[in-house]
C-alpha cells in the first residue's frame, strides 16, 4: 500500500508539530493516531491510512530519556542545595514528573515522526532485482 500523501492532503495544511502534539492522522487531520498512550493505532478510523507502514521504532525513546533524566537531575539536585527537604520529597516529585515528562515527550516525538514520514513519502529502501 502506498502511503504517498496526495497533492491536496487536507493534513498538509497544519504544521506538522501541532498534527503530532495533537495526535492528528497527517492524511485527513482527525484524532486517530493514537490507541494508547504511545502506541498508534493500526488504521487511521477515518480515513484508512495504514499507520503500520511507517518505521517510527523506538529511536527517540534513549534520547528522550537521557534528556529529561538530566533536565530532572539538574532541578533536583538546585532543589536539594536550596531547600535541603527530607527524600521522600524528591521520590513524591521526581518520579512522576520523570514518568510522565518521559511518555509525553515520546508520544509527540513518534508522532512527529510518523507525521513527517508520510508527509515526506519516506519508505524503505528497496533493491531492485538485477537479473
Amino acid at each position: 500500500m502506498s502511503v504517498t500523501p496526495p497533492p491536496s492532503s487536507p493534513g498538509s495544511g497544519r504544521g506538522a508539530f501541532e498534527a503530532a502534539l495533537r495526535g492528528l492522522c497527517p492524511r485527513c487531520d482527525n484524532k486517530t493516531l493514537f490507541a494508547g498512550p504511545v502506541r498508534f493505532a493500526a488504521r487511521c478510523r477515518a480515513c484508512g491510512l495504514d499507520f503500520s507502514a511507517f518505521n517510527v521504532g523506538d529511536g527517540p525513546a534513549a534520547f528522550l530519556t537521557l534528556g529529561v533524566g538530566a533536565l530532572l537531575t539538574a532541578l533536583a539536585v538546585w532543589l536539594e542545595l536550596a531547600v535541603e527537604p527530607p527524600f521522600w520529597v524528591h521520590l513524591l516529585l521526581w518520579v512522576p514528573t520523570g514518568t510522565i515528562a518521559v511518555i509525553g515527550s515520546l508520544r509527540v516525538a513518534k508522532a512527529l515522526l510518523l507525521v513527517l514520514e508520510y508527509r515526506r513519502g519516506a519508505s524503505e529502501a528497496r533493491l531492485r532485482d538485477r537479473a
